[in-house]
C-alpha cells in the first residue's frame, strides 16, 4: 500500500490492548508519518505489536485519561495530529477526507463522526450522532480537558466536520459492557465529587429514565433491534450507579470528618 507524504502524527494511549491496536494502526499506517504511544505499563503484546509498526513508543505511569492524552499529544512532532483510542479505526471514507483536509489547510481542527461496533454489528442509531473533534493543527494549541473518564479535546481556531465515520469497537460482549459501565460510573461519581456536584433524590428517579428515553426513542436506539433496547437498559444502569457512587463517596467522607 502506498505511503502518503503527510505531515501528520497519530496519538494513542494503551494498556493492555493486544486485541485492538493492530486494527488501528493498520487503518492509520499509510497515511501517517509518525504514531505516537504512550503506554501505562502493559503486560500483553500491546507494545510488541506496535514496535512491529515502527511505532514511537512511551512508557508513563498512569495519572488519568486527561493526563496520558496530553502527554501522548504533546510527544508529537508533525504539522497535524490524528488522536484515537486503541479500539477504533479509521475507515477508508474518513482516511480519504483526512488526506483532503490536510493538503487543503484551511481548518484548525475537525470533528469526526464515531459509529459503534457493539455485539457483532454496526450500529446505525444509538450512540448516534457521535461527533469529536480528533483531527488537530498542532499549532492551533489544542489540549485534552474536560473530567475523568471523559476526556475532550479543544483547540483554539476554526473548526469543520470530515466525511466518513471513526469505527469504535466499543464492547466485546455484555459482561465486558457492564464492567465497563461500572468502572466509568465510579470514576463519573468521584470527578462529580471534585467539581462539588451531590446526589438528590431527583437524580435517581428521573435521569436514569431520561437516559433510556434519550438513547432508545430520541436517538432511535429501537430501530437497532435487541442491541438498541440492551443499551438503553445499559445506559440507565449507567446513570443510576453513578449518583449511587457519588452518594457513597459523599458518605464516606462526611463519616471521616
Amino acid at each position: 500500500m502506498k505511503k502518503e507524504n503527510l505531515s501528520l502524527s497519530v496519538s494513542i494511549i494503551t494498556l493492555n490492548e493486544e486485541n485492538n491496536i493492530e486494527r488501528c494502526l493498520k487503518s492509520i499506517s499509510n497515511i501517517a508519518s509518525e504514531i505516537v504511544i504512550v503506554d501505562s505499563g502493559s503486560t500483553d503484546r500491546t507494545v510488541e505489536i506496535a514496535e512491529s509498526f515502527g511505532v514511537k513508543v512511551f512508557v508513563e505511569k498512569w495519572q488519568g485519561y486527561i493526563i496520558q492524552k496530553n502527554l501522548a499529544l504533546k510527544k508529537c512532532t508533525k504539522s497535524w495530529v490524528l488522536c484515537l483510542d486503541a479500539d477504533e479505526e479509521v475507515s477508508q471514507e474518513l482516511k480519504t477526507s483526512i488526506k483532503e483536509a490536510i493538503k487543503k489547510d484551511n481548518k484548525d481542527g475537525y470533528y469526526i463522526n464515531r459509529r459503534s461496533f457493539y455485539l457483532g454489528k454496526l450500529l446505525k442509531y444509538s450512540w448516534q450522532p457521535d461527533n469529536i473533534l480528533r483531527l488537530v493543527r498542532r499549532q492551533s494549541n489544542p489540549c485534552w480537558g474536560g473530567y475523568e473518564p471523559h476526556a475532550k479535546l479543544f483547540v483554539i481556531g476554526s473548526t469543520g466536520v470530515l466525511k466518513g465515520d471513526l469505527i469504535h469497537y466499543s464492547y466485546r460482549n455484555i459482561d465486558d459492557h457492564v464492567k465497563g459501565l461500572t468502572k466509568y460510573a465510579y470514576l463519573v461519581a468521584q470527578s462529580y465529587d471534585k467539581m462539588g456536584k451531590r446526589s438528590h433524590l431527583y437524580n435517581f428517579i428521573f435521569n436514569p429514565f431520561f437516559a433510556f428515553f434519550k438513547k432508545y426513542i430520541i436517538r432511535a436506539g429501537f430501530l437497532d433491534g435487541f442491541r438498541g433496547f440492551l443499551i438503553a437498559i445499559l445506559s440507565f444502569f449507567y446513570v443510576f450507579l453513578k449518583y449511587s457512587y457519588l452518594w457513597e463517596i459523599v458518605k464516606d467522607k462526611e463519616g471521616r470528618k
